[in-house]
């Protein structure tokens, strides 16, 4: 079945149903069907059950089962800090991207070259719907660029000095998502929940466990901004995300 919508989940992010595994090149993916509002959708947790670290997670096989079991839009949901002073709770929607990653595989084309074009990383449709479901929620959108790091330590407050230069938020999931999901022509956006002020910008050390309890307290305000954007997507693709391979090969 195609044109269907999935949900990547992160941390502590969750969406009931029924599962079903899928055989991909890169690893077997959990694929779960779910609701959203009235729109059934697809989820796959990013972590999975054992919670790997984000340097571990095999996104290749993430998007490539998505796209198998019928998906052509794809919404992230990932946890980030703060180098704008966004309060903890509020939501940030990338527009744009630095990565400084080192391990991870980028592509999923090894043995040919294939340029996709990033003047949009992130599919416009679906971040004005995610856009247009905060405002209707009662929330501000901020937007702004996304720097995702290798982890899984946190970043120096140099580091965060550095990158607040170029970057709104930092975390260490959204990078090779965005990219992957460009080469399968999947029209990909994230909606990131802000859970802590990034290293060196707030009072004392980082606790781990602030950040999972403000997560947990923004999970069902995430749930309902994602069942109102799903609602918003128009049935057609209009963007370039469907195309993004024409003319990329060498």
């Amino acid at each position: 079945m195609s044109g269907q919508i999935a949900v990547i989940g992160g941390v502590s992010f969750d969406l009931p149903g029924e599962d079903f595994e899928l055989e991909t090149p890169f690893g077997q993916v959990m694929v779960r069907r779910a609701r959203l509002g009235s729109r059934e959708v697809l989820f796959v947790s990013r972590h999975g059950q054992n919670h790997l670290p984000p340097h571990r997670v095999e996104y290749r096989a993430i998007l490539w089962a998505v796209s198998q079991a019928g998906a052509d839009r794809v919404i992230s949901v990932n946890t980030v800090g703060s180098m704008a002073h966004h309060p903890p709770g509020s939501f940030f929607i990338p527009l744009d991207f630095v990565e400084f990653t080192r391990s991870r595989k980028n592509t999923f084309y090894e043995d040919r070259a294939v340029h996709v074009d990033l003047s949009q990383p992130y599919c416009p449709q679906v971040r004005l719907a995610l856009a247009g479901a905060l405002r209707s929620a009662g929330m501000e959108p901020f937007e702004g660029v996304y720097v995702c790091t290798e982890g899984p330590h946190l970043e120096s407050p140099a580091q965060i000095r550095m990158m607040s230069q170029f970057g709104e938020v930092v975390g260490m999931t959204g990078y090779p998502e965005v990219v992957l999901a460009r080469e399968l022509e999947l029209c990909y956006a994230s909606l990131c929940i802000v859970t802590n002020p990034a290293c060196g910008l707030g009072q004392g050390a980082l606790s781990l466990a602030e950040v999972v309890i403000n997560m947990q307290r923004s999970l069902e305000m995430a749930r309902d901004v994602l069942a109102r954007a799903v609602e918003l997507l128009p049935k057609e693709r209009h963007c370039d995300c469907r195309k993004a391979l024409e003319g990329a090969g060498l």
